[in-house]
């Protein structure tokens, strides 16, 4: 797994917590076995599941063919798109994504992800600087050395609230859609057929679907992690 708000991250007391959190407890349990977390970094993660680091990957990743080629997906628990966040200082007048995809303008991403992909796509006239995690890239942006960060949604209405003075979301809504699955080892269709029966059934009875209200639509988490 790899950190990102809300999905993971840490709490005030060191612990990791966040919807993949809750999922990935969930799935242990109903499994019948302890869950050992390893923080791995985004740009490395494929790798280090296909070297044994870990059993699965439950991160937040897209399902794309590309990652297909390396790993078995599962069916989606969730959908995800990318979001902008930009500086209202050089971004100011900018409301849609034309304004982004201009030579000079400066766009802040993970490595790695889809953002990257995203960025790459729908800007490719723009500079694309990359960085290990998203709050390298937010830094980026709050230094005045980047237009905008494109991440996956809601991390960039986040920044927009938490940074008010300096930060704004240019465009409302995700400008893609993309299905979130988890990620294992080719070879495996016994667990991999689990994992879909699983999400099925957790679906139905709708667990994912307050656990996604909890910390995507709701505030409430903010007080762990202050």
């Amino acid at each position: 797994m790899s950190t990102f708000v809300p999905w993971a991250m840490y709490d005030k007391k060191g612990r990791l917590v966040g919807f993949e959190i809750d999922v990935a407890k969930r799935l242990a349990k109903d499994m019948g076995v302890k869950v050992q977390f390893v923080p791995t970094k985004w740009s490395g993660i494929i790798p280090a599941l296909l070297t044994g680091k870990f059993d699965i990957i439950i991160g937040g990743m897209s399902i794309t063919p590309q990652r297909a080629l390396k790993v078995n997906f599962s069916i989606p628990y969730d959908y995800s798109g990318m979001s902008i966040v930009a500086n209202k200082t050089k971004a100011k007048g900018f409301n849609s994504l034309k304004y982004f995809n201009k030579k000079g303008v400066i766009i802040a991403v993970r490595i790695g992800t889809t953002a990257e992909v995203a960025a790459k796509k729908y800007m490719p006239n723009a500079t694309i600087k990359l960085f290990d995690d998203e709050s390298q890239a937010i830094q980026e942006l709050l230094l005045g050395r980047a237009h905008a960060v494109v991440a996956s949604a809601p991390m960039p209405a986040f920044q927009a609230i938490k940074h008010s003075d300096r930060l704004f979301l240019p465009i409302k809504d995700t400008f893609t859609k993309e299905p979130i699955g988890f990620a294992i080892r080719k070879g495996d269709s016994d667990f991999l057929n689990f994992l879909n029966s699983w999400i099925t059934y957790v679906k139905a009875e709708g667990f994912l679907k307050e656990r996604k209200h909890y910390w995507f639509y709701t505030r409430d988490w903010e007080k762990l992690i202050k």
